[in-house]
Parts: C-alpha cells; structure tokens; sequence
C-alpha cells in the first residue's frame, strides 16, 4: 500500500524533475523517460527511440493509485535501461499519459499514443471502463496493450489479441470474495453497493452470482455516483434491514466515505470491498477507528509474502517507499512489455506483437507468468485483507472454486 503522507503524482515529479532545473507543469502530459532519469532530455540526442506508453489517472481522486502503478513501470524502465541498451542503438522512453480516469481522456490518451510510431507497446490503464474503449484503439493499431490491474472479464472477451493483463479477473474475484463472505465470515444476508462503473457493476454482479449459488440472501443491490459524497440515506435505508455484510464493489475515494458515514448511523454488521479500496488511502479517509474490521478482496496475492518478489521490493521501496496496491502489475506488466521489445528485436509494432505471442513460463514476481487465449493470467489468486490497527492486514488466500 501507499505509505502514509506520500505525495501526490504532481509532487513525486517535480521530485523527478527538479534535479534537472526544470519547473512542474500540468497534466495531461507526455514524459520523457530518459529526462526523469537524468540520462537525456527529450530532443536532446538524436539517435532513434524505442518507447513505451503509460496511462492511469495522475491527476483527481484516484490519482494515488495512479501514481503507484507509474512508480511500478518507472521501476522497470529505469531497471531495462540499467541492465543496458532495450535493442542495439536504440534509448528507451515511457510515455506519460493521464487518462483521469475518465473513459473520455482514455480514449484521447490512446488516439495520442498510436499516433507516435515510436510507441510499440503500451502499458495501462487502471479502471476498466477506460481500458475497455481504449483497447479498441490499440486493437485497431496492432499496439500491445499489457494492463496491470484492469480486471472486469468482458474486456479479454472482445477478441483481441493485442490484449494481455497481468491480474486476476473479476469472475474469479466475485466467487472467491462470497465464499469467504458465507464460509469464513458466516454472513448470511448481505447488501451490495457498486460505483456504476464497469469495474464495479460487474465485480457486483459476479459476487451476487456467487452469492445466489451459496444460498445466501442478497437484500438489495444499488448503485451510488462516482464523486458523490453524501451517502447517509442509502446507508440509513439498509440499516432497516439489518444486514449481516455490506460488499462495496468500487474505488477507495467512496469507500472511504461510505465506512466513515456507515459507522455515524450506526450501521452494524461486517463491510467488505474489492480490490478498488486498497489503498492506505482508505484508511487516511475514514479514520483508522471506522475503518477498523473492514475487509476487502484482492486479485493477486500480498506482494510481501512472495518469496519471488523480494528483490522488487527491496528495489520499489528504496525508490519509492512503501509498495503500492497496484505497483507490483504495474511493473510486471512493464516488463513483460519490455521482454517482448527485446523479443522482438526491433522497433515494430507487428513483430513486438508476434513477440508477445511466443511469452511462455515468464519468470515474474508472483511466479511463472502464462497468459491463455484471450490474454488473462493464468494466476488465479485472490488476496483476503482486513484493516488491523490502522494497517492493512493479510488474511489469507480466497480460492473461487
């Protein structure tokens, strides 16, 4: 998770920048990798380079998770460029883009992105429902899309095979998530709220799916506005139904609200999330005491109990601090990107592609990395956490059969 007090994305670059005497400027943005780094300026060489797109919300209320998944690719660019050059006379870039988690700028950032030759693979994004319209545009591009954490099933179901994502997805997040709800919580009779998004609604869905065929009694499904914040009257409304568990299928900014405002009309019971509110970011919101018991699931399991992962670790929080929820796909993801560059042997979309295609037994850092037909991982772990004493703290693996 994020550390606590970590700054903000537009902070962590004037971090990266000042060192060069440069001053900050807005987002939306492309970043020159080898400016970040201090090895070139963007323009400032002329030989040939070989980049790599990224885009996440940097800038809004979800920019926290943004900014973790940009330190994970980071990490990775700045390893590659270490262990020396990604293809013989070529410097490597990541290109920079914010999508705000708007499905609107997503699109824009992916038009921005194909339209630069030089970008042979891209990495991104976090939501679903941006990854969903942009994955057409690198579909229709013949661009490798590798997405950290976007986890809604129907985007793998489109057929395309420019698409690759590095998590769980959220039909084996539902099931694992209700069979801990009925057989490790005991819960019987449970609430679900989902944000309306594509993430949401169909992690929402799933579990409810799950939910049925464990003959638990789902009591209401509704949905709440991102961005919203005044949640009293939904919470008021299924406190009169004396639920055992609230699922909150959404993004941590309204979960936050949602304890914090649960606990203030003492609404009782187990509250429970997905993935989407894991981030120390939740526990800052609603304050440690309502946040207190809560649970949430996960797709993939915690990073530091890993033994493959250490190394990454260490790297990441020498770097950046505490590892963020998303941090570790990101950086997988990154370089599963940049496995297939060098796969590929030079700068071309087409034979990157056909590169990626050959990806077999990848040594990654939750274990050897598949990915079956339609671009999922073929690792199927789903993570329990609870908040204990302010923390986040793991629980155990959710299988979701």
């Amino acid at each position: 998770m994020r550390g606590v007090g970590q700054g903000t994305w537009g902070e962590g670059l004037r971090y990266f920048l000042y060192p060069l005497s440069l001053a900050p400027f807005p987002l939306p943005l492309i970043v020159c990798f080898g400016l970040l780094v201090g090895l070139v300026g963007c323009g400032g060489r002329s030989e040939p380079t070989v980049k790599i797109g990224f885009v996440a919300p940097l800038t809004g209320d979800q920019a926290p998770q943004g900014e973790d998944m940009f330190h994970g690719a980071l990490l990775a660019v700045e390893q590659a460029q270490a262990d020396g050059e990604i293809l013989p006379g070529y410097r490597l870039e990541l290109v920079v883009l914010d999508d705000q988690r708007n499905p609107t700028q997503a699109v824009s950032a992916a038009k921005k992105l194909v339209a630069d030759p030089d970008i042979v693979a891209m990495v991104g994004h976090l939501n679903s429902s941006c990854t969903m319209p942009a994955s057409a545009i690198y579909h229709q591009a013949r661009l490798l899309q590798v997405s950290p954490v976007s986890s809604n099933p129907q985007i793998s179901r489109q057929g395309f095979d420019t698409f690759y994502r590095t998590c769980a997805t959220d039909d084996l997040q539902g099931p694992a998530a209700a069979r801990f709800i009925v057989q490790d919580l005991k819960a019987q009779k449970v609430f679900v709220l989902d944000d309306m998004t594509t993430y949401g609604r169909g992690l929402a869905n799933e579990l409810i799916r799950a939910l049925n065929a464990l003959g638990a009694e789902v009591l209401g499904h509704e949905g709440i506005t991102q961005a919203d914040k005044e949640f009293t009257p939904i919470l008021t409304k299924i406190k009169s139904l004396n639920p055992d568990l609230v699922y909150f299928a959404g993004m941590f900014p309204e979960g936050a609200l949602l304890i914090k405002q649960r606990q203030d009309v003492g609404l009782g019971g187990y509250f429970m999330g997905g993935d989407g509110l894991f981030d120390v970011a939740l526990i800052d919101l609603s304050g440690s005491q309502a946040a207190e018991g809560v649970y949430l699931s996960t797709i993939g399991s915690d990073i530091y109990r890993v033994s493959t992962a250490r190394a990454f670790v260490q790297a990441y929080e020498a770097r950046f601090g505490p590892v963020g929820a998303y941090s570790a796909y990101a950086y997988e993801a990154t370089n599963i990107a940049i496995w297939a560059i060098r796969k590929a042997g030079k700068p071309d979309r087409a034979a990157v592609l056909a590169a990626m295609k050959t990806l077999k037994d990848y040594p990654g850092l939750f274990g050897p990395q598949n990915f079956d037909e339609k671009g999922d991982s073929l690792i199927r772990d789903i993570g329990i956490f609870t908040v204990r004493s302010g923390r986040f703290s793991f629980v155990k693996i959710a299988t979701q059969d």
